[in-house]
């Protein structure tokens, strides 16, 4: 099947399914919580990035030469975390991640890998969004990162675009907006990515936490709906509808005995391990804060 045919069928279908399953949700009220980035047909890539800007009354700003995926790790700042006992480096990643380059390795359960190759083939790489790589010489020579931002009308930071691809053939892997976002009824903001969808979106709520050490660690575990975790949401007429899903991720951001920055994350279904990737995260040129 050619692509635009495959995207006629499945498409649809899962769209279908995830309404079948989810439940409704009102965008604009009482789950404005779960609001972010949908774009139109076709390749996703950086298409939205115009359309959110225009949509939340802001502009793109494309020069980000030294921005990061928050304006400030204070955001987070609550009883249970301060941005301040962050070890310098971590903070400094995600508060510059422009002037970081990484290398990423991945290794999948041999039970999943099959299922994470099936969804890469016909749903990632066609739709260039959450093309998660199956074999560790996919990601061989690397992956490049652009960080976006998106300003809202008084020209600050509303949020964060990444745009992440494989080196070797410029294909993309991830295209997220990153922000941070008040859950209902929680005191501690929670880092928020949305990777938008044809009519909808996959969209992760992670808990942020300060080790002893200075290390990050965010966290998507189990919970109910309005917890943090996962969620599916898709748009039909004008009704949308969401669902949370049994995917969990844990992100661990440090410091190794030399010195270099590193990230171990895991991804889960239910309790299962199916995917581990790391990180090696390296500063383009000097930091101006000593490590």
């Amino acid at each position: 099947m050619t692509g635009r045919r495959l995207s006629r069928a499945l498409d649809p279908a899962a769209r279908a399914w995830w309404r079948l399953v989810g439940r409704p949700v009102d965008l604009d009220g009482e789950h404005r919580w779960l609001d972010a980035p949908m774009c139109g047909p076709g390749p996703v890539g950086g298409s939205w990035l115009a359309a959110e800007a225009e949509r939340v009354g802001g502009t793109v700003r494309e020069d980000v030469t030294d921005g990061g995926l928050l304006s400030s790790m204070s955001v987070l700042d609550a009883a249970e975390f301060r941005a301040t006992d962050l070890d310098p480096a971590v903070r400094d990643f995600y508060e510059h991640t422009a002037g970081w380059r990484m290398e990423v390795w991945t290794q999948w359960s041999a039970l999943f890998q099959p299922g994470g190759e099936l969804v890469s083939r016909l749903f990632g790489r066609r739709v260039q969004q959450l093309a998660l790589p199956t074999r560790p010489l996919d990601v061989a020579h690397g992956m490049d990162s652009r960080v976006v931002h998106l300003l809202d009308a008084d020209g600050a930071q509303h949020a964060a675009g990444w745009l992440r691809t494989l080196s070797a053939t410029g294909e993309y892997v991830y295209s997220g907006c990153y922000s941070a976002r008040l859950l209902p009824g929680s005191a501690q903001p929670s880092v928020h990515v949305a990777f938008p969808l044809e009519a909808g979106n996959v969209q992760v709520f992670l808990r942020p936490a300060v080790r002893a050490d200075g290390s990050l660690v965010l966290t998507s575990g189990v919970g109910a709906f309005g917890d943090d975790g996962a969620y599916v949401v898709v748009r039909h007429g004008r009704r949308s509808y969401a669902a949370r899903v049994p995917i969990h991720e844990r992100f661990h951001v440090y410091r190794d005995r030399r010195g270099v920055l590193r990230t171990d994350h895991e991804l889960r279904l239910y309790r299962a391990q199916a995917l581990r990737l790391h990180y090696r995260l390296e500063p383009t040129r000097p930091r101006p804060t000593p490590y």
